[in-house]
């Protein structure tokens, strides 16, 4: 398994709970430590939601897996090699999408040029309405 050779290179004891959590979270795309939690109980009941809690801070430590926080709720998780992308959350339906990430250069540019402050867009979710949801209010 790819998780195996990836948690081993981080220098992390391979364990199952950690490749079960990395992998839901892989599965998952955007998810929270609940629902992590409910993807494993499919075929592991016996992992608790404390434990996949102690994983996904292991995980983000060694730069496995990321948090961003795209509503008014807890962390929502996702896998670090999808650092590719902003999170657009649709106020009206709750909808998650994806924006390339280079489409925030000019803010981010903008941002060091004024300010000097160096901006880490992946943890930035912009909120508003989706195309669904905006064709419905016309």
């Amino acid at each position: 398994m790819a998780e195996q050779n990836e948690l081993r290179e981080k220098g992390l004891r391979l364990t199952p709970q950690r490749e079960l959590v990395l992998q839901a979270v892989r599965d998952l795309g955007h998810a929270t430590p609940e629902e992590v939690a409910n993807k494993i109980h499919i075929t592991h009941p016996g992992i608790n939601l404390s434990t996949v809690y102690r994983n996904l801070e292991t995980l983000e430590n060694v730069g496995l897996v990321q948090h961003t926080h795209l509503g008014h709720g807890g962390a929502t998780y996702h896998a670090a090699e999808e650092l590719t992308h902003l999170h657009l959350v649709c106020g009206i339906c709750g909808v998650v999408g994806d924006a390339p990430i280079e489409t925030a250069a000019n803010f981010v540019q903008q941002l060091s040029d004024d300010y000097g402050f160096k901006t880490d867009v992946t943890h930035f979710a912009i909120y508003g309405t989706c195309a669904s949801c905006a064709a419905l209010t016309k």
